[in-house]
């Protein structure tokens, strides 16, 4: 229902979560200055819930386990390594919003197909060249970018819906 499941947890209620397939690259546990605390590090696939991760380790441990702190320390291509505090930034190096997405296959339609992503309108995956299973960055006929777009899931995976639309075509 759109609550977060530790906020749920706080108020002494317990959510059913339906499993879901991740992937977990790493997860090194390393013992912190205080007795009985740890401090971990998780490298895993969007969609993981850290928590859930944690708390399933205390049962296998035969006890629990939760969060005191949860700290991203990485999304995608951007890290905190590479981050700068608000006021040292230079608005003349920012990057722009496609740079920001470079990871996502690229799709630039043309004509009337690009006036739709302009507003928001779905498109066909295959008309639009769309090849992996997205999400899409969609730029204009200079490189810049329009919108994003994702598959229509199970029950039309060629049609292609806006996520979000930042600006008309």
């Amino acid at each position: 229902g759109g609550v977060r499941l530790h906020q749920l947890a706080r108020q002494g209620l317990t959510v059913e979560r339906a499993p879901r397939q991740v992937t977990v690259d790493t997860f090194a546990v390393a013992p912190d200055t205080e007795p009985a605390v740890y401090r971990f590090e998780v490298r895993c696939s969007s969609g993981t819930y850290v928590r859930s991760l944690v708390d399933d380790l205390g049962r296998y441990l035969g006890g629990g386990a939760h969060l005191r702190r949860l700290r991203r320390t990485a999304v995608g291509p951007f890290s905190v390594a590479a981050a700068l505090p608000l006021d040292a930034v230079d608005p003349a190096r920012l990057l722009p919003p496609a740079a920001a997405l470079s990871h996502l296959e690229a799709l630039s339609p043309a004509g009337s197909a690009l006036a739709d992503v302009g507003h928001g309108r779905p498109l066909a995956a295959g008309a639009a060249g769309a090849t992996g299973d997205g999400p899409y960055a969609i730029l204009d006929g200079d490189g810049q970018l329009v919108a994003v777009y994702e598959r229509g899931g199970a029950e039309d995976p060629d049609r292609l819906t806006a996520a979000v639309v930042l600006r008309p075509a």
